[in-house]
Protein backbone atom coordinates (compact mmCIF):
# COMPACT_ATOMS: atom_id res chain seq x y z
CA UNK A 1 0.00 0.00 0.00
CA UNK A 2 2.92 2.46 0.83
CA UNK A 3 4.67 1.75 -2.60
CA UNK A 4 1.53 2.54 -4.69
CA UNK A 5 0.79 5.61 -2.63
CA UNK A 6 4.20 6.36 -3.77
CA UNK A 7 3.90 5.59 -6.85
CA UNK A 8 1.03 7.75 -7.21
CA UNK A 9 2.20 10.39 -5.52
CA UNK A 10 5.08 10.18 -8.57
CA UNK A 11 2.37 9.86 -11.62
CA UNK A 12 -0.34 12.47 -10.54
CA UNK A 13 2.10 15.88 -10.43
CA UNK A 14 3.67 14.30 -13.61
CA UNK A 15 0.20 13.78 -15.28
CA UNK A 16 -1.02 17.70 -14.37
CA UNK A 17 2.47 18.74 -15.87
CA UNK A 18 1.87 17.15 -19.07
CA UNK A 19 -1.99 18.76 -18.93
CA UNK A 20 -0.51 22.27 -18.50
CA UNK A 21 2.18 22.19 -20.80
CA UNK A 22 0.01 20.98 -23.53
CA UNK A 23 -1.79 23.55 -25.67
CA UNK A 24 -4.69 21.60 -26.23
CA UNK A 25 -5.74 20.28 -22.86
CA UNK A 26 -5.15 23.69 -21.26
CA UNK A 27 -8.91 24.06 -23.00
CA UNK A 28 -9.50 20.84 -20.30
CA UNK A 29 -7.28 21.42 -17.28
CA UNK A 30 -9.45 24.82 -17.02
CA UNK A 31 -12.62 22.56 -17.01
CA UNK A 32 -11.08 20.98 -14.35
CA UNK A 33 -13.22 20.99 -11.47
CA UNK A 34 -14.67 24.61 -12.65
CA UNK A 35 -17.07 23.64 -15.79
CA UNK A 36 -18.37 20.44 -13.26
CA UNK A 37 -19.30 22.86 -10.58
CA UNK A 38 -20.81 25.48 -13.16
CA UNK A 39 -22.79 22.39 -14.68
CA UNK A 40 -24.94 22.01 -11.85
CA UNK A 41 -26.23 25.36 -11.71
CA UNK A 42 -29.81 25.98 -13.03
CA UNK A 43 -30.84 29.52 -13.84
CA UNK A 44 -34.29 30.93 -14.04
CA UNK A 45 -35.67 31.17 -17.32
CA UNK A 46 -36.59 34.53 -17.64
CA UNK A 47 -39.26 36.26 -18.77
CA UNK A 48 -38.96 36.41 -22.20
CA UNK A 49 -40.17 32.29 -23.40
CA UNK A 50 -38.27 30.62 -26.46
CA UNK A 51 -40.46 30.57 -29.35
CA UNK A 52 -41.00 27.29 -30.78
CA UNK A 53 -44.36 28.24 -33.09
CA UNK A 54 -43.99 27.08 -36.63
CA UNK A 55 -46.42 28.23 -39.49
CA UNK A 56 -43.49 28.90 -42.10
CA UNK A 57 -44.37 26.81 -45.40
CA UNK A 58 -40.64 26.29 -45.96
CA UNK A 59 -39.65 25.72 -49.82
CA UNK A 60 -39.07 21.88 -50.17
CA UNK A 61 -35.34 22.85 -52.49
CA UNK A 62 -33.19 25.11 -52.41
CA UNK A 63 -30.72 26.44 -55.34
CA UNK A 64 -28.05 27.12 -52.38
CA UNK A 65 -28.55 23.90 -51.33
CA UNK A 66 -28.28 22.21 -54.75
CA UNK A 67 -25.04 24.57 -55.20
CA UNK A 68 -23.30 23.44 -52.01
CA UNK A 69 -23.83 19.67 -53.06
CA UNK A 70 -22.54 19.99 -56.40
CA UNK A 71 -19.20 21.76 -54.85
CA UNK A 72 -18.57 18.94 -52.62
CA UNK A 73 -19.53 16.57 -55.18
CA UNK A 74 -17.23 17.87 -57.23
CA UNK A 75 -13.97 17.78 -54.94
CA UNK A 76 -11.46 15.45 -55.47
CA UNK A 77 -10.09 12.99 -52.19
CA UNK A 78 -6.58 12.29 -51.95
CA UNK A 79 -5.05 8.76 -50.89
CA UNK A 80 -4.12 11.76 -47.71
CA UNK A 81 -8.07 12.72 -47.06
CA UNK A 82 -9.05 8.84 -46.50
CA UNK A 83 -7.33 9.46 -43.21
CA UNK A 84 -7.27 11.85 -40.29
CA UNK A 85 -10.10 15.30 -39.80
CA UNK A 86 -11.14 16.66 -43.28
CA UNK A 87 -13.86 17.09 -45.48
CA UNK A 88 -13.82 13.61 -46.99
CA UNK A 89 -17.14 12.44 -44.83
CA UNK A 90 -18.98 15.37 -46.30
CA UNK A 91 -17.98 15.24 -50.01
CA UNK A 92 -19.23 11.60 -50.05
CA UNK A 93 -22.72 13.33 -48.30
CA UNK A 94 -22.68 15.23 -51.12
CA UNK A 95 -22.54 13.20 -53.73
CA UNK A 96 -25.29 10.86 -52.31
CA UNK A 97 -27.58 14.20 -51.69
CA UNK A 98 -26.95 15.24 -55.44
CA UNK A 99 -27.55 11.55 -56.41
CA UNK A 100 -23.98 11.91 -58.50
CA UNK A 101 -21.45 9.76 -58.88
CA UNK A 102 -22.61 7.21 -56.67
CA UNK A 103 -20.47 4.29 -56.90
CA UNK A 104 -17.20 6.40 -56.43
CA UNK A 105 -18.71 7.54 -53.19
CA UNK A 106 -19.04 3.74 -52.40
CA UNK A 107 -15.61 3.05 -52.99
CA UNK A 108 -14.17 6.02 -50.81
CA UNK A 109 -16.30 5.37 -47.85
CA UNK A 110 -14.88 1.68 -48.57
CA UNK A 111 -11.56 3.33 -48.61
CA UNK A 112 -11.56 5.07 -45.65
CA UNK A 113 -9.84 4.53 -42.80
CA UNK A 114 -10.63 4.95 -38.91
CA UNK A 115 -7.59 6.76 -37.51
CA UNK A 116 -8.18 7.54 -34.28
CA UNK A 117 -10.79 7.75 -31.15
CA UNK A 118 -13.58 10.29 -30.19
CA UNK A 119 -13.31 13.15 -27.59
CA UNK A 120 -10.47 15.89 -27.43
CA UNK A 121 -7.32 15.59 -28.87
CA UNK A 122 -4.24 16.08 -26.84
CA UNK A 123 -0.71 15.39 -25.62
CA UNK A 124 -1.51 11.64 -25.12
CA UNK A 125 -4.28 11.37 -27.33
CA UNK A 126 -3.40 12.52 -30.11
CA UNK A 127 -5.28 10.93 -32.43
CA UNK A 128 -8.76 12.09 -30.61
CA UNK A 129 -10.93 14.30 -32.66
CA UNK A 130 -12.54 11.31 -34.22
CA UNK A 131 -16.02 12.41 -33.86
CA UNK A 132 -16.29 15.44 -36.14
CA UNK A 133 -16.15 13.01 -38.74
CA UNK A 134 -18.50 10.48 -37.25
CA UNK A 135 -21.21 13.06 -36.85
CA UNK A 136 -21.05 13.33 -40.67
CA UNK A 137 -21.33 9.28 -41.29
CA UNK A 138 -24.16 8.84 -38.81
CA UNK A 139 -26.04 11.53 -40.68
CA UNK A 140 -24.50 9.39 -43.65
CA UNK A 141 -25.99 5.99 -42.20
CA UNK A 142 -29.38 7.85 -41.37
CA UNK A 143 -30.13 9.16 -44.47
CA UNK A 144 -29.00 6.57 -46.94
CA UNK A 145 -28.66 3.40 -44.89
CA UNK A 146 -32.15 1.89 -46.26
CA UNK A 147 -31.60 3.17 -49.64
CA UNK A 148 -28.98 0.27 -51.25
CA UNK A 149 -28.89 1.89 -54.41
CA UNK A 150 -27.41 4.87 -52.83
CA UNK A 151 -25.68 2.93 -49.80
CA UNK A 152 -24.72 0.07 -51.13
CA UNK A 153 -24.91 -3.00 -48.44
CA UNK A 154 -21.22 -3.75 -48.39
CA UNK A 155 -20.62 -0.32 -48.04
CA UNK A 156 -23.16 0.03 -44.93
CA UNK A 157 -22.03 -3.18 -43.07
CA UNK A 158 -18.21 -1.76 -43.40
CA UNK A 159 -19.75 1.77 -42.03
CA UNK A 160 -21.90 0.28 -39.49
CA UNK A 161 -19.13 -2.22 -38.44
CA UNK A 162 -15.69 -0.25 -38.93
CA UNK A 163 -16.45 3.18 -39.00
CA UNK A 164 -18.69 4.35 -37.01
CA UNK A 165 -16.66 3.65 -33.52
CA UNK A 166 -19.06 4.43 -30.93
CA UNK A 167 -21.71 1.65 -29.55
CA UNK A 168 -23.42 0.44 -26.53
CA UNK A 169 -23.41 2.53 -23.53
CA UNK A 170 -20.41 3.44 -22.23
CA UNK A 171 -21.55 6.74 -22.14
CA UNK A 172 -18.33 9.19 -21.29
CA UNK A 173 -18.23 12.14 -19.25
CA UNK A 174 -14.14 12.96 -19.06
CA UNK A 175 -11.76 13.39 -22.27
CA UNK A 176 -10.12 10.59 -22.93
CA UNK A 177 -7.18 9.61 -20.96
CA UNK A 178 -7.58 12.13 -18.46
CA UNK A 179 -8.03 9.10 -15.72
CA UNK A 180 -12.01 10.68 -15.74
CA UNK A 181 -10.49 14.14 -13.72
CA UNK A 182 -11.21 16.49 -16.68
CA UNK A 183 -14.58 16.51 -18.06
CA UNK A 184 -15.19 16.51 -22.04
CA UNK A 185 -16.37 19.53 -24.18
CA UNK A 186 -19.26 20.21 -24.65
CA UNK A 187 -19.30 20.20 -28.45
CA UNK A 188 -17.16 16.77 -27.76
CA UNK A 189 -19.62 14.82 -25.65
CA UNK A 190 -22.62 16.14 -27.99
CA UNK A 191 -20.56 14.48 -31.27
CA UNK A 192 -19.50 11.42 -29.36
CA UNK A 193 -22.26 10.43 -27.28
CA UNK A 194 -25.18 12.00 -29.55
CA UNK A 195 -23.44 9.63 -32.54
CA UNK A 196 -23.70 6.17 -29.99
CA UNK A 197 -26.93 6.84 -29.23
CA UNK A 198 -27.87 7.27 -33.27
CA UNK A 199 -25.65 3.81 -34.07
CA UNK A 200 -27.44 2.13 -31.41
CA UNK A 201 -30.98 2.79 -32.56
CA UNK A 202 -30.27 2.02 -35.78
CA UNK A 203 -29.38 -1.23 -35.24
CA UNK A 204 -32.28 -1.59 -32.87
CA UNK A 205 -35.24 -0.75 -35.39
CA UNK A 206 -33.28 -2.57 -38.13
CA UNK A 207 -33.90 -5.86 -36.10
CA UNK A 208 -31.09 -5.89 -33.81
CA UNK A 209 -32.12 -7.47 -30.21
CA UNK A 210 -28.87 -7.19 -28.69
CA UNK A 211 -29.99 -5.40 -25.03
CA UNK A 212 -26.54 -3.40 -25.60
CA UNK A 213 -27.98 -1.21 -28.54
CA UNK A 214 -31.65 -0.68 -26.73
CA UNK A 215 -31.15 2.84 -25.70
CA UNK A 216 -34.42 2.56 -23.16
CA UNK A 217 -32.76 -0.46 -21.86
CA UNK A 218 -29.40 0.44 -21.56
CA UNK A 219 -29.70 3.86 -20.25
CA UNK A 220 -28.55 5.85 -23.19
CA UNK A 221 -32.00 7.42 -23.50
CA UNK A 222 -31.56 8.68 -20.33
CA UNK A 223 -28.25 9.90 -20.18
CA UNK A 224 -28.77 11.60 -23.95
CA UNK A 225 -32.26 13.31 -21.85
CA UNK A 226 -30.28 14.26 -19.00
CA UNK A 227 -27.27 16.22 -21.29
CA UNK A 228 -30.09 17.99 -23.03
CA UNK A 229 -32.01 18.86 -19.88
CA UNK A 230 -28.74 20.55 -18.48
CA UNK A 231 -28.37 22.48 -21.54
CA UNK A 232 -32.16 23.56 -21.48
CA UNK A 233 -31.52 24.68 -17.61
CA UNK A 234 -28.05 26.29 -17.31
CA UNK A 235 -27.70 27.45 -21.44
CA UNK A 236 -24.47 26.23 -23.23
CA UNK A 237 -21.29 26.61 -21.79
CA UNK A 238 -19.31 27.33 -24.75
CA UNK A 239 -22.06 29.98 -26.10
CA UNK A 240 -20.93 31.70 -29.50
CA UNK A 241 -17.60 29.23 -29.16
CA UNK A 242 -15.55 29.45 -32.58
CA UNK A 243 -15.47 27.07 -33.98
CA UNK A 244 -16.86 24.91 -31.99
CA UNK A 245 -20.98 26.23 -32.15
CA UNK A 246 -20.68 24.59 -35.52
CA UNK A 247 -20.16 21.05 -34.21
CA UNK A 248 -22.41 21.66 -31.26
CA UNK A 249 -25.41 22.54 -34.00
CA UNK A 250 -24.51 19.67 -36.20
CA UNK A 251 -24.68 17.26 -33.17
CA UNK A 252 -28.40 18.53 -32.17
CA UNK A 253 -29.35 18.72 -35.82
CA UNK A 254 -28.66 14.53 -36.01
CA UNK A 255 -31.07 14.42 -32.51
CA UNK A 256 -33.37 16.56 -33.88
CA UNK A 257 -33.97 14.27 -37.23
CA UNK A 258 -33.36 10.64 -36.54
CA UNK A 259 -33.86 10.35 -32.39
CA UNK A 260 -36.67 8.91 -30.56
CA UNK A 261 -39.89 11.84 -30.14
CA UNK A 262 -38.67 12.40 -26.63
CA UNK A 263 -34.50 12.85 -27.60
CA UNK A 264 -35.75 14.84 -31.06
CA UNK A 265 -38.07 17.23 -28.89
CA UNK A 266 -35.18 18.19 -26.36
CA UNK A 267 -32.52 18.18 -29.22
CA UNK A 268 -35.09 20.91 -31.07
CA UNK A 269 -36.01 23.23 -28.06
CA UNK A 270 -32.27 23.42 -27.61
CA UNK A 271 -31.81 24.24 -31.07
CA UNK A 272 -34.64 26.53 -30.53
CA UNK A 273 -32.98 28.41 -27.86
CA UNK A 274 -29.31 28.63 -29.15
CA UNK A 275 -31.31 30.70 -32.61
CA UNK A 276 -33.44 32.53 -30.64
CA UNK A 277 -30.59 34.17 -28.59
CA UNK A 278 -28.53 34.91 -31.66
CA UNK A 279 -31.60 36.19 -33.20
CA UNK A 280 -32.18 38.24 -30.73
CA UNK A 281 -28.57 39.67 -30.53
CA UNK A 282 -27.55 39.81 -34.42
CA UNK A 283 -29.37 42.80 -37.06
CA UNK A 284 -29.78 41.34 -40.31
CA UNK A 285 -27.37 38.08 -39.75
CA UNK A 286 -24.72 40.91 -38.33
CA UNK A 287 -23.76 39.49 -35.21
CA UNK A 288 -20.58 40.09 -33.34
CA UNK A 289 -20.79 38.61 -29.22
CA UNK A 290 -19.00 37.72 -26.66
CA UNK A 291 -18.15 34.03 -26.85
CA UNK A 292 -16.47 31.24 -24.82
CA UNK A 293 -13.23 29.62 -26.43
CA UNK A 294 -10.75 30.06 -28.30
CA UNK A 295 -8.80 33.27 -27.61
CA UNK A 296 -6.72 33.22 -30.40
CA UNK A 297 -10.25 33.80 -32.26
CA UNK A 298 -9.79 37.40 -31.20
CA UNK A 299 -8.25 38.48 -34.07
CA UNK A 300 -11.95 37.69 -36.24
CA UNK A 301 -13.98 41.36 -36.56
CA UNK A 302 -16.29 39.57 -39.81
CA UNK A 303 -19.68 40.38 -38.74
CA UNK A 304 -21.68 38.48 -40.75
CA UNK A 305 -19.45 34.90 -41.17
CA UNK A 306 -20.02 33.00 -37.62
CA UNK A 307 -20.96 29.64 -38.12
CA UNK A 308 -24.21 29.74 -36.57
CA UNK A 309 -24.83 32.66 -39.31
CA UNK A 310 -23.81 30.09 -41.81
CA UNK A 311 -26.42 27.97 -40.47
CA UNK A 312 -28.92 31.02 -40.54
CA UNK A 313 -28.30 31.34 -44.07
CA UNK A 314 -28.56 27.64 -45.31
CA UNK A 315 -31.62 27.47 -43.68
CA UNK A 316 -32.89 31.23 -45.04
CA UNK A 317 -32.04 29.68 -48.87
CA UNK A 318 -35.81 27.35 -48.38
CA UNK A 319 -37.49 31.04 -47.80
CA UNK A 320 -38.05 33.96 -50.76
CA UNK A 321 -36.03 36.25 -47.92
CA UNK A 322 -33.42 38.25 -50.02
CA UNK A 323 -31.18 41.00 -49.36
CA UNK A 324 -28.75 39.38 -47.21
CA UNK A 325 -25.03 38.72 -46.85
CA UNK A 326 -24.41 35.16 -48.52
CA UNK A 327 -20.66 35.09 -47.58
CA UNK A 328 -19.81 31.88 -46.15
CA UNK A 329 -16.30 32.32 -45.29
CA UNK A 330 -14.73 28.55 -45.05
CA UNK A 331 -17.81 28.30 -43.37
CA UNK A 332 -19.31 25.72 -46.18
CA UNK A 333 -19.14 22.11 -44.76
CA UNK A 334 -21.68 23.41 -42.16
CA UNK A 335 -23.99 25.22 -44.65
CA UNK A 336 -23.68 21.85 -46.26
CA UNK A 337 -25.64 20.23 -43.17
CA UNK A 338 -28.10 23.26 -42.17
CA UNK A 339 -29.21 22.61 -46.07
CA UNK A 340 -29.40 19.02 -46.40
CA UNK A 341 -30.92 18.34 -42.40
CA UNK A 342 -34.95 18.79 -41.72
CA UNK A 343 -34.76 21.08 -38.69
CA UNK A 344 -36.19 24.78 -39.33
CA UNK A 345 -35.64 27.73 -36.72
CA UNK A 346 -39.30 29.07 -35.67
CA UNK A 347 -41.12 31.55 -37.03
CA UNK A 348 -40.24 34.67 -34.37
CA UNK A 349 -36.37 33.52 -34.95
CA UNK A 350 -36.86 34.00 -39.11
CA UNK A 351 -38.96 37.60 -38.38
CA UNK A 352 -36.51 38.68 -35.49
CA UNK A 353 -33.55 38.48 -37.53
CA UNK A 354 -34.64 41.24 -39.99
CA UNK A 355 -37.50 43.29 -38.44
CA UNK A 356 -37.01 44.36 -34.76
CA UNK A 357 -40.45 45.88 -34.75
CA UNK A 358 -40.26 48.99 -32.09
CA UNK A 359 -36.95 47.20 -30.52
CA UNK A 360 -36.22 45.71 -27.19
CA UNK A 361 -33.61 45.43 -24.27
CA UNK A 362 -32.77 42.17 -23.09
CA UNK A 363 -30.23 40.02 -20.84
CA UNK A 364 -28.49 36.96 -21.27
CA UNK A 365 -27.27 34.91 -18.34
CA UNK A 366 -24.66 32.11 -18.77
CA UNK A 367 -24.26 31.81 -15.35
CA UNK A 368 -21.17 31.74 -12.63
CA UNK A 369 -17.77 33.20 -13.86
CA UNK A 370 -19.09 33.56 -17.25
CA UNK A 371 -20.23 36.59 -19.27
CA UNK A 372 -23.78 37.98 -19.97
CA UNK A 373 -25.17 39.06 -23.54
CA UNK A 374 -26.71 42.42 -23.34
CA UNK A 375 -28.86 43.71 -26.66
CA UNK A 376 -30.89 46.71 -27.27
CA UNK A 377 -32.37 47.10 -30.07
CA UNK A 378 -34.42 49.85 -32.17
CA UNK A 379 -36.65 49.68 -35.51
CA UNK A 380 -33.40 50.42 -37.39
CA UNK A 381 -30.10 49.36 -34.87
CA UNK A 382 -28.71 47.14 -32.48
CA UNK A 383 -26.12 47.68 -29.94
CA UNK A 384 -24.84 44.47 -29.22
CA UNK A 385 -22.70 44.33 -25.85
CA UNK A 386 -19.02 43.15 -25.98
CA UNK A 387 -19.11 41.20 -22.58
CA UNK A 388 -16.04 40.67 -20.28
CA UNK A 389 -13.15 38.03 -19.79
CA UNK A 390 -13.39 36.46 -16.50
CA UNK A 391 -10.02 35.81 -15.86
CA UNK A 392 -7.40 33.28 -18.45
CA UNK A 393 -9.28 30.35 -16.89
CA UNK A 394 -12.40 31.23 -18.36
CA UNK A 395 -12.08 31.22 -21.87
CA UNK A 396 -13.73 34.05 -22.97
CA UNK A 397 -13.18 36.27 -25.48
CA UNK A 398 -14.66 39.96 -24.94
CA UNK A 399 -15.33 41.77 -27.75
CA UNK A 400 -15.93 45.77 -28.49
CA UNK A 401 -19.47 46.93 -27.72
CA UNK A 402 -20.93 46.84 -31.31
CA UNK A 403 -23.28 48.86 -33.30
CA UNK A 404 -25.19 47.18 -35.96
CA UNK A 405 -27.15 49.45 -38.18
CA UNK A 406 -29.07 48.85 -41.90
CA UNK A 407 -25.70 49.36 -44.07
CA UNK A 408 -23.42 47.41 -45.71
CA UNK A 409 -20.98 47.01 -43.10
CA UNK A 410 -19.43 43.72 -43.09
CA UNK A 411 -16.50 43.92 -40.62
CA UNK A 412 -16.06 45.36 -37.11
CA UNK A 413 -14.14 48.72 -39.04
CA UNK A 414 -16.98 49.77 -40.94
CA UNK A 415 -19.32 50.26 -37.52
CA UNK A 416 -19.42 52.71 -34.32
CA UNK A 417 -17.87 50.56 -31.63
CA UNK A 418 -16.00 50.82 -28.11
CA UNK A 419 -14.15 49.20 -25.93
CA UNK A 420 -11.34 49.29 -23.28
CA UNK A 421 -9.39 50.11 -21.39
CA UNK A 422 -6.38 49.95 -23.49
CA UNK A 423 -6.65 47.17 -26.39
CA UNK A 424 -6.57 44.24 -24.48
CA UNK A 425 -9.53 42.30 -24.33
CA UNK A 426 -8.52 40.41 -21.18
CA UNK A 427 -8.45 43.64 -19.46
CA UNK A 428 -12.51 45.11 -20.72
CA UNK A 429 -15.78 44.84 -18.92
CA UNK A 430 -17.45 45.84 -21.72
CA UNK A 431 -21.06 44.65 -20.54
CA UNK A 432 -21.90 48.87 -20.47
CA UNK A 433 -25.58 48.52 -22.99
CA UNK A 434 -28.70 49.46 -21.62
CA UNK A 435 -31.95 50.91 -23.73
CA UNK A 436 -30.37 53.06 -26.69
CA UNK A 437 -26.97 53.75 -24.98
CA UNK A 438 -23.72 52.41 -23.97
CA UNK A 439 -20.55 53.30 -22.31
CA UNK A 440 -17.07 51.98 -21.78
CA UNK A 441 -13.44 52.74 -20.54
CA UNK A 442 -11.75 53.66 -24.31
CA UNK A 443 -13.06 55.86 -26.85
CA UNK A 444 -15.16 55.43 -29.51
CA UNK A 445 -14.64 54.46 -32.92
CA UNK A 446 -16.85 56.26 -35.54
CA UNK A 447 -15.59 54.90 -39.42
CA UNK A 448 -14.76 57.58 -41.89
CA UNK A 449 -17.98 56.75 -43.66
CA UNK A 450 -20.56 58.14 -41.10
CA UNK A 451 -21.90 61.55 -41.44
CA UNK A 452 -21.24 64.02 -38.86
CA UNK A 453 -24.06 66.67 -37.90
CA UNK A 454 -22.65 68.74 -35.53
CA UNK A 455 -19.94 68.57 -32.71
CA UNK A 456 -19.72 70.33 -29.84
CA UNK A 457 -15.97 69.75 -27.50
CA UNK A 458 -16.01 66.08 -27.25
CA UNK A 459 -19.91 65.38 -28.32
CA UNK A 460 -20.41 64.46 -31.99
CA UNK A 461 -23.96 63.60 -33.56
CA UNK A 462 -23.89 61.56 -36.44
CA UNK A 463 -27.02 61.25 -39.05
CA UNK A 464 -27.53 57.63 -40.00
CA UNK A 465 -29.84 56.03 -42.18
CA UNK A 466 -33.59 55.52 -41.35
CA UNK A 467 -33.85 58.83 -39.39
CA UNK A 468 -31.40 57.32 -36.60
CA UNK A 469 -28.97 60.23 -34.66
CA UNK A 470 -26.25 58.73 -33.17
CA UNK A 471 -24.66 60.99 -30.46
CA UNK A 472 -20.92 59.77 -29.46
CA UNK A 473 -18.68 61.39 -26.30
CA UNK A 474 -15.06 60.37 -27.00
CA UNK A 475 -11.97 60.38 -24.69
CA UNK A 476 -9.23 58.25 -23.93
CA UNK A 477 -10.80 56.85 -21.10
CA UNK A 478 -14.67 57.09 -21.78
CA UNK A 479 -16.77 56.47 -24.29
CA UNK A 480 -20.04 57.52 -24.81
CA UNK A 481 -23.13 56.52 -27.32
CA UNK A 482 -26.78 57.78 -27.31
CA UNK A 483 -28.94 56.73 -29.91
CA UNK A 484 -32.41 58.35 -30.69
CA UNK A 485 -34.78 57.33 -33.82
CA UNK A 486 -37.07 60.42 -35.29
CA UNK A 487 -34.66 62.69 -34.46
CA UNK A 488 -33.42 65.92 -35.25
CA UNK A 489 -29.14 65.32 -35.17
CA UNK A 490 -28.61 68.95 -34.36
CA UNK A 491 -31.55 68.98 -31.81
CA UNK A 492 -30.31 65.49 -30.11
CA UNK A 493 -26.64 67.16 -29.34
CA UNK A 494 -28.11 70.60 -28.58
CA UNK A 495 -30.12 68.87 -25.48
CA UNK A 496 -27.42 66.66 -24.63
CA UNK A 497 -24.79 69.62 -24.67
CA UNK A 498 -27.37 71.49 -22.23
CA UNK A 499 -27.96 68.60 -19.81
CA UNK A 500 -24.55 67.30 -19.34
CA UNK A 501 -21.91 70.10 -18.92
CA UNK A 502 -19.95 68.90 -16.47
CA UNK A 503 -17.11 65.81 -18.16
CA UNK A 504 -16.69 64.47 -14.36
CA UNK A 505 -20.24 64.00 -14.15
CA UNK A 506 -20.23 62.35 -16.99
CA UNK A 507 -18.08 59.93 -15.88
CA UNK A 508 -20.00 58.25 -14.02
CA UNK A 509 -23.74 59.37 -14.99
CA UNK A 510 -25.80 60.35 -18.53
CA UNK A 511 -28.77 63.03 -18.25
CA UNK A 512 -31.18 61.93 -21.48
CA UNK A 513 -32.45 64.90 -23.04
CA UNK A 514 -36.24 63.44 -21.90
CA UNK A 515 -35.51 63.95 -18.41
CA UNK A 516 -34.18 59.88 -17.57
CA UNK A 517 -30.64 59.51 -15.88
CA UNK A 518 -28.86 56.42 -15.73
CA UNK A 519 -25.29 55.96 -13.78
CA UNK A 520 -22.56 53.65 -14.58
CA UNK A 521 -18.93 52.39 -13.42
CA UNK A 522 -16.72 52.27 -16.60
CA UNK A 523 -14.23 50.72 -14.67
CA UNK A 524 -16.33 48.42 -12.79
CA UNK A 525 -15.19 44.78 -11.73
CA UNK A 526 -15.25 41.55 -13.95
CA UNK A 527 -18.21 40.48 -11.69
CA UNK A 528 -20.61 43.23 -11.93
CA UNK A 529 -22.79 44.94 -14.43
CA UNK A 530 -21.22 47.87 -15.42
CA UNK A 531 -24.40 49.91 -15.34
CA UNK A 532 -25.45 50.98 -11.94
CA UNK A 533 -29.15 52.51 -12.03
CA UNK A 534 -31.88 53.98 -14.21
CA UNK A 535 -33.94 57.06 -12.67
CA UNK A 536 -31.96 56.60 -9.25
CA UNK A 537 -33.73 52.66 -9.15
CA UNK A 538 -30.41 50.45 -8.61
CA UNK A 539 -30.19 47.46 -11.17
CA UNK A 540 -29.52 43.89 -10.60
CA UNK A 541 -25.43 44.00 -11.68
CA UNK A 542 -24.71 40.81 -10.41
CA UNK A 543 -24.65 38.78 -13.78
CA UNK A 544 -23.18 35.76 -12.40
CA UNK A 545 -27.36 35.50 -11.44
CA UNK A 546 -28.62 36.19 -14.42
CA UNK A 547 -31.64 34.20 -16.01
CA UNK A 548 -31.15 32.52 -19.20
CA UNK A 549 -33.22 35.59 -21.06
CA UNK A 550 -34.47 38.38 -19.48
CA UNK A 551 -35.43 41.94 -20.43
CA UNK A 552 -38.37 43.76 -21.71
CA UNK A 553 -39.25 42.36 -24.98
CA UNK A 554 -42.72 42.73 -27.54
CA UNK A 555 -42.77 41.80 -30.84
CA UNK A 556 -46.40 41.26 -31.57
Amino acid sequence: MIKMFKWLSLIFPAFFIIILSDNKIKILSNHLFGEARYRRVTLNTGNIPVPHERTIKWGKSSSFADSIYNYFAQRPVTKKMLSGKGITPEIILSKMLAGKDIENANKILLSYKPWGVSGSSWALNKKGDYDFVLTTFTTILWFFGDRSDILFPDTKEYLLNVLLIEEGNNFRYAAPKTLGLVRETENHLLMTEGSRYLKNRWLMTHGNNDRRFNNELNGMEDKILSMLDEIAKAGLYEFNSNPYIGYTIRALLNLDAFASEKVKIKARNVLDYINFCYALGSYKLKHYPPMRRRYEKYILQGLTTGYQSVFMKAWLSYTGITGYNTDFDGGEVHALIGACMPYRPPDKVVELLFNKHNGYFVRLGHGPDASPEIYSAGKHFLLSAGGVNRGKRSLIVSRPITLFMDDDALNLSETIHLSGPGTDFMKWNNTGVYRNFACAAGPVFVPSTAKCAGQNGKWAVYSMKDSVAIAVYSTHDLGLIIICENCMPEALLRNIVKENSEHEELKKSFNFPDGNKISYDVNAPKNKWVIISYNNQMLERDFDKWPLIEGTFNND
